[in-house]
């Protein structure tokens, strides 16, 4: 069979695309596998480096601040739609698969216009502008959160949760040590109170300049911290002796193994992580969404009890303080544990797999 998969801009998108790939390979050894995803956007080296083949299209995200520069846009978009078309036709496709993103949309709409059943995969609690779009072409639609009725029609819904990277719950606090050590020279032990610090791949400047102000009341206070700035950012950030500085981190099992408390954005696949390894997380929803989404995200877990949230607002004045307060309470951090791991959804990507194996099979009776 062969799966044509689209979707990226963010790691939001890439991580649960090439996670929803591995599970479809894992039910199908012989499934032929396309990703289509933006040209110069990094889904066209996180896809190769997981060892899927991707073309890129030249689409472009619309420029709401300076609108008429948006002709341009326009006409990558035709072009991209052209080019998605003349894919679909020489790939030949069994099932197109959507996670959003700019290239999600050209290349679903181009399946949609072959008869190639499409399933989308929405990954916020609030959708975005690409899946609402493609709510009419989609057979089926797997999401993460109850209530997505306000959003796509109620017979295509499906509730999956969010796919994540498979090998997140293969990491020890030992190897974490060990690797950390090694790689960064500092000198963790398993036992001392540990702080991960991830604000997306880019980078969240209102986190960073927080911890950039707080640093030294962690340090005093004997908490390890492994701090991810996201590319952006690192070049701006002075390297500390004893702390993990680094723009992007490969080893995310084991650092989440180590985190007593993780400080995080409130992406979609960031959320799904925390709950599946039932971590104590601090939200701090980013501002520069569509939507606001990602405090719909938080929300979701903070009315539960699940987790804590700061808002981008007041980071700068509360987030250390917060975090500091909950490395002092033992049991507020238990029970954040305690409530965020009974919303994990551990088999996503093989239920999402299974769906889109489906509309083969109802395809072909």
């Amino acid at each position: 069979m062969k799966y044509l998969i689209s979707g990226g801009g963010t790691g939001g998108h890439i991580f649960p695309a090439i996670s929803i790939a591995n599970a479809l390979k894992e039910q199908d050894p012989d499934a032929e596998i396309l990703f289509v995803g933006a040209l110069s956007r990094m889904e066209m080296e996180r896809v190769p480096e997981a060892g899927y083949q991707i073309v890129g299209l030249p689409v472009r995200g619309f420029n709401r601040s300076q609108p008429w520069k948006n002709i341009s846009v326009l006409f990558d978009l035709f072009r991209s739609l052209r080019q998605a078309k003349q894919i679909v036709r020489q790939f030949k496709p069994d099932v197109a698969i959507g996670v959003g993103g700019y290239a999600s949309g050209a290349a679903m709409k181009a399946a949609a216009w072959e008869h190639i059943p499409v399933l989308l995969q929405e990954q916020n609690g609030f959708a975005g502008v690409t899946n609402k779009l493609l709510k009419n072409d989609a057979a089926k639609i797997c999401v993460a959160y109850e209530g997505m009725e306000r959003f796509f029609p109620k017979e295509k819904i499906i509730l999956t949760g969010n796919p994540v990277r498979q090998n997140l719950t293969q990491g020890s606090p030992v190897a974490a040590c060990e690797f950390f050590n090694n790689q960064f020279g500092v000198h963790f032990v398993p036992d001392r109170p540990t702080l991960l610090i991830i604000g997306g791949s880019l980078g969240a400047r209102t986190i960073n300049l927080s911890i950039e102000q707080g640093l030294d009341q962690f340090l005093a206070e004997g908490i390890q911290v492994i701090w991810q700035t996201g590319k952006n950012y690192f070049n701006q950030i002075q390297p500390r002796e004893g702390v993990v500085i680094t723009p992007f981190l490969n080893n995310m099992p084991d650092a989440y193994a180590l985190a007593d408390i993780v400080i995080s954005r409130a992406g979609a696949s960031s959320i799904s992580e925390l709950c599946l390894l039932g971590k104590a997380a601090i939200l701090v929803p980013s501002p520069n969404v569509a939507e606001d989404h990602q405090t719909h995200n938080a929300m979701a877990l903070v009315n539960r009890g699940a987790a804590c949230i700061v808002k981008d607002k007041d980071a700068q004045s509360q987030l250390v303080s917060v975090a500091l307060q909950l490395f002092q309470d033992n049991e507020q951090q238990q029970s954040l544990r305690k409530q965020i791991a009974l919303l994990a959804q551990p088999d996503s990507a093989a239920r999402i797999a299974r769906e889109a194996q489906k509309l083969i099979k109802h395809l072909a009776e």
